[in-house]
């Protein structure tokens, strides 16, 4: 009866950091993920045990399970991110929402794109900010080849990832998409000799002048 009642309220805690029983038991749960070949590779073996006691505590936090955190969370450049289709699943499955739609205008250089819905709270019709061409364009995005070959695809994406950042944020916790981290990766600088000058050191004189 007493284990039945820990391991409950173990369960029930908001954080596998909460206190040394909880995180005891995140560990042998991650360790059971982790021997498992159906979980990302990232998470497999010993090496993935970290990343199993993170991918945890998510889930923790978003009350989701484990399985979907590990298979919709990307490692690029070495920062977690989301995949855009968990956004606009999470928007969908959140219980705040009903008829949530993709407005789309214009085609080829017009195109745009601006997701709707609305919110059960209030009744209230709300509106992420629209995306378009111009703005992908003018954000650099367009160097991602996909947004010749599948534009619209591409803006709703973007669309559903503003339209969480907005309303949902508290579910997101502040992690960024796939496409976020490639678009803000710093581009590599290159430092050659010849375009560092290195000024010689003068030594300081003492108070005899020498």
């Amino acid at each position: 009866m007493t284990t039945e009642i820990t391991k409950t309220s173990i369960e029930s805690e908001s954080s596998i950091y909460h206190s040394a029983d909880s995180f005891e038991f995140a560990q042998r749960q991650a360790k059971s993920l982790a021997d498992s070949q159906l979980v990302p590779t990232q998470y497999q073996g010993q090496q993935g045990l970290p990343n199993c006691l993170v991918a945890l505590e998510m889930s923790k936090r978003m009350n989701l399970s484990p399985l979907t955190v590990m298979q919709n969370l990307n490692i690029i450049h070495g920062k977690p991110s989301w995949s855009a289709q968990f956004i606009a699943s999470t928007i969908m499955s959140c219980g705040r929402f009903s008829n949530f739609d993709y407005l789309v205008k214009g085609q080829g250089e017009t195109l745009e794109v601006q997701c709707i819905a609305t919110r059960l709270e209030d009744k209230k019709q709300v509106k992420g900010t629209a995306v378009s061409m111009r703005m992908a364009r003018m954000e650099g995005w367009t160097k991602n080849s996909k947004y010749s070959s599948m534009p619209e695809l591409m803006l709703r994406n973007r669309a559903a990832t503003f339209f969480g950042r907005q309303y949902i944020p508290d579910l997101l916790l502040g992690v960024q998409t796939s496409e976020e981290v490639v678009d803000i990766e710093p581009e590599p600088i290159n430092v050659s000799e010849s375009s560092v000058r290195i000024e010689p050191q003068q030594e300081d004189e003492n108070d005899l002048g020498f």
